[in-house]
Formats: structure tokens, sequence, C-alpha cells
């Protein structure tokens, strides 16, 4: 989740970072899943810094906190800073399906409980030490201490003997062997369509990492934070705070040397980073999609440009615990009394479309056949809210045993879009909308407390259909819509109970069709990104489920 003025005014956090969910008279993309591709023009007009750099792409990075260790990172810009460094087994191609990096192959057995994984031969990290299947092991014992409070469940592949290891029941973990050290073999107790992804994620090296491994104390990684060591195309050189990080193309990656020398991720005020590129002192930038910013970058002469959709969507969160919002018909009405095409037409001018199921476009899961768009319907709104006890008072505010029906809205900003739309709309069938504008942190807390009417917000990117959803299930610990549904949270299970794509397909659009007539939440936008590239790069392809970092190993310069 990330939080905004409904999350309207950036790109994605991997996007506006180092990896980056009409009124276009060139493009119309806006209304489908197609890249539209503006090639440079002048490269004559390149600018002397861009031209003087033959060995070296900059990128930009937002905000760095400094712990370049995956899997302990709570901030995002952490994340895409150590993508360069750290090789997983297993990563996703630009269409979403999973590709081997260091795992040259994996077999799952008939049940769907036991995956093998075979690496790549002679692998190494980056200061040339071996890379083998204990090293897979150790990460994934890692992720099952007691002491580990990242962000990665591991329970969720229910490795076979996790749990008694996390209580110290257990000095190993039952369903990890290493066959050989280029073989692994994990045995899991449930069939899980995310367990490929998380197994095979990033791989850390047991000698550096768990040197000083006891069970149950993980404080000592903090003095590596700052040293990374992995087995990505580049190798870390330096971070300094609030100005850039250093990499080096890594000698002893699996794939051979990277063709660019030298990485460097700028770190940058995203309100700055068109004129940074303009002048020279970026490669890559990626921006939220306007006419002003594509027809800019486009008259630079320069740039290579790409104008797409982005891999996630925003939407209201909808306090569904609080009386007014239990009764569907309530929400239902909520969503035909807010005319979402007019907030996406003023924020987006043409470069965003109404979302009308959970999941980006971009994703293999889309599918809103038979999804009812709930097209802004005053009068349909104004029927459901009779039919839900609802009745106009005499200051034109509905009204139920006694109480007033009055929507506080939670948003980072007084510009926000929504603010003036829903306003309108909603005193027009007799509700009360009262903005209330605070920070962050604020909105964070008041989620977790579930103490709010309405809140805007947008998705993180969205690797897997079930990502999105998953917070809907009765009992999540995120659930902060509130929200409960037996048939969403058996449909939910159901879609990650299979790994074949084709049936989690028709699981997910049933998924979504009880989720379009029970509505969670209320569904805003899709939107779309404009990622340039200089001219002179060759080789980077960013895609909506890597961003840049699957390209950085094929980088060149033209000469």
């Amino acid at each position: 989740m990330i939080l905004s003025a409904c999350a309207l005014d950036s790109s994605s956090q991997k996007e506006s970072s180092t990896s980056a969910k009409k009124g276009n008279t060139e493009s119309s993309s806006a209304t489908s899943t197609e890249v539209k591709e503006y090639k440079a023009t002048n490269l004559d007009a390149l600018p002397n810094k861009t031209k003087a750099r033959k060995d070296t792409f900059i990128a930009g990075i937002s905000a760095p906190g400094g712990v370049f260790l995956p899997y302990f990172y709570e901030n995002g810009w952490d994340g895409n800073a150590t993508d360069p460094m750290f090789a997983p087994l297993v990563n996703l191609d630009p269409t979403g399906k999973p590709v081997g990096i260091l795992a040259e192959k994996w077999d799952v057995s008939d049940d769907k409980l036991t995956y093998t994984f075979h690496l790549r031969k002679g692998l190494k990290f980056s200061d040339g030490s071996p890379l083998t299947a204990d090293d897979v092991a150790f990460t994934l014992t890692l992720l099952h201490d007691p002491a580990y409070a990242g962000e990665q469940d591991i329970s969720l592949t229910a490795i076979k003997g996790g749990k008694e290891y996390k209580e110290g029941k257990a000095k190993s973990i039952e369903g990890i062997k290493v066959v050989d050290k280029e073989t692994i073999t994990i045995t899991t107790e449930e069939v899980n369509a995310k367990s490929l992804l998380i197994l095979g994620g990033q791989v850390l090296s047991k000698a550096y990492y768990g040197k000083d491994y006891q069970f149950g104390k993980l404080d000592y990684l903090k003095e590596l934070y700052p040293k990374p060591l992995g087995a990505g195309p580049y190798k870390f050189v330096k971070y300094v705070p609030g100005q850039e990080i250093r990499y080096v193309a890594n000698e002893h990656y699996y794939a051979g040397t990277p063709k660019t020398k030298n990485l460097i991720f700028k770190v940058i005020d995203t309100s700055t980073s068109l004129q940074l590129f303009e002048t020279g002192e970026l490669d890559y930038a990626g921006f939220s999609a306007d006419d002003d910013t594509v027809e800019q970058l486009k008259s630079l002469g320069f740039a290579n440009l790409q104008v797409g959709p982005v891999n996630d969507y925003g939407f209201i969160y909808v306090n569904n615990s609080r009386p007014q919002f239990k009764d569907k018909v309530v929400r239902q009405a909520l969503v035909y009394g807010l005319d979402r095409q007019k907030i996406v037409d003023v924020k987006f001018k043409g470069y965003g479309t109404v979302a009308n199921v959970p999941v980006s476009k971009v994703s293999w899961a889309y599918n809103d056949e038979g999804i009812n768009k709930y097209e802004f319907n005053a009068k349909k709104a104004k029927e459901l809210l009779d039919q839900a006890g609802w009745k106009v008072g005499s200051d034109g505010i509905r009204e139920k045993d006694g109480k007033k029906f009055v929507i506080r809205y939670l948003t980072r900003t007084a510009d926000d879009p929504i603010i003036p739309i829903a306003k309108e709309n909603y005193q027009d069938i007799g509700i009360k909308f009262e903005p209330e504008i605070m920070d962050f942190n604020a909105i964070v807390a008041k989620l977790g407390t579930k103490d709010y009417d309405f809140a805007a917000v947008s998705t993180s990117q969205i690797l897997d259909p079930s990502d999105p959803v998953e917070e809907f299930a009765t009992g999540n610990a995120n659930n902060a819509a509130g929200y409960s549904n037996p048939k969403v949270d058996e449909l939910i299970k159901k879609g990650l109970n299979t790994l074949d794509i084709e049936k989690r397909k028709v699981i997910y659009h049933d998924l979504y069709k009880e989720l379009n007539d029970d509505p969670p939440v209320i569904l805003i936008h899709y939107r779309q990104s404009a990622k340039a590239i200089s001219g002179q790069i060759e080789g980077l392809h960013p895609d909506n489920f890597t961003g840049i970092s699957a390209s950085l190993p094929n980088i060149s310069i033209k000469k």
C-alpha cells in the first residue's frame, strides 16, 4: 500500500526510483495495456554531461535509508538499492511469469508440495566465494528465526518443520534438504502459488551473513547493512547519504560481467527529476504521465520514451467495521454515487482509466468481463440508500437510527481531486463529506486501528494477483477495511492453492465478481507512467515487474 493524495500524484515506488500501477493526441494506450514508444530523434542534442559518460549509467532514487540487505529493509527505496547486488533464484519476466536466474531450472512434485531447485554451475558471490545450495538453505533458515521481524512472511510457504524451528523445538528445518552443492529440495505442507517466488528469492551468503549467526539473535546483521555482499550483476562501492549509491560491475556474475562498468543511483527529489534528466544528470527517469510531461520529453530529441500502464491501482478504503458501511447495499450506493471517471480525468488528463477489478491491467489475471462498471448514477445511489433505510432529513443529510450519514475522508493533500468531486457528488445524494488532511504516519496509524471512514491509497507493485486481495480475507492482520465475506475467503484461498495459471485465472475472475457485488473498497483508477531513457543507452527495457533491474547486466552506452 502506498499513501498519497489518492496516490495520484506520483509514480509507484518502483517506478519513481531506480526500478521503475485520452488527451494525448498521439496515443490511446490509456484504454489498453499497450506501451507507446517514441524514439529519440536527435542524438546530437544529448547534454554534454551525458556524452561525457562512456562507462557509467545513472538513474534516480528518492530516499534510501542505508539498509542494504534483502528481507531486512523497511524502506522500499532500499529494496531498489539492493536489487543490483543480490540475485534471486527465480524472478519474473516482462509478462509476470517466473524465469530462472541463479536457478537453471526447478521441479515441482506431483502433489505441488516439494520444490527442487537446480542451481547453475560455478555460481559465485561478488567476492569470488562460491554460492551453493547451503547458502539457499541458510537464507530460508534465517527467515524462520524468531528474531526476524522483516516484511517477508516465510510462513506462507509452510515449509515442513519451519514452525518447529522458529519455536525452538528443532535445531534445523526438516523440509529443507541440501542434496548437493547445486541442488536443494524444499518440502512444504500447503500448496501456495506464491511459494516459488518466496522460496526462490534473493540468496544471502552463509559465510558472510551467517558467520556470527546464533538462533534468536540477529542484531549482528546491522553492522553488515552498509556492507552488502551478493551475487547480482553489480557490487557495492559506496553510499553517500543524500547524494548517491555507487556500484561497479561484478566480474563474478553468472551471466558475465555487465557491459557498463559503473552504476550510480543518484538520490533525488522526484520534483526535480525532469530537470535532472534534461541536463544530463540522469540517464533514466520515470514520471507520472500527462500531456505536458510527455510533450516536453519528446521535444528534447535525445530521449527514448515509453508511455504505458503501471502495475498498481488506486482506491479508497472504506471502513466496513463501522455501522453505516456494513451493508453492502450502502457500499454499492457509495460507488454509484461517486463520479470516478471525473476524478480520473481531472488528475490524469487522459492517462488513466477507471478501475473496476482489484488487479492491474498488466496482470495475467485481469478480466473485467461480466463486471458491473458502476457508472456514475446518482439516481441509482439514492434508490439504494433509501432501500438501506437511510432517509433524507430536513437538512438534506440522510440519517438512520438517529445518526447522520457523514463521511470523514483521510488524505494527505488539500488539492486531492477527490475532495471537491466527492463533496458535490455525495451532497447530492444526501451524504456529508468532510476531508481531513494529515501526514502519512497519522493516516497509517488510523488505518491500523480502523479509526477512519474513508482513506485514499494505492497498492504497491503487484507481483501476484493474490497480493492486493489477500488483505480482504477475514481475520487478516492487514485487513484495514475490516471486511469479511466467507465466499471471498474461500476464493482467496483457492486462488493460492493451485499452481496452474489457467485455473487461477478462472478463480480470480470469480473472486472479482464477488468483490464487485460486495465491494470492500471503492476502486478508483489505473494510471500510466512515462519512462525516459537517454538516447545513448542501449539494452534498457523497463518492465512492470522488475523495473530496470533485469536490464542492468545488458545496458551499454553508444560510443
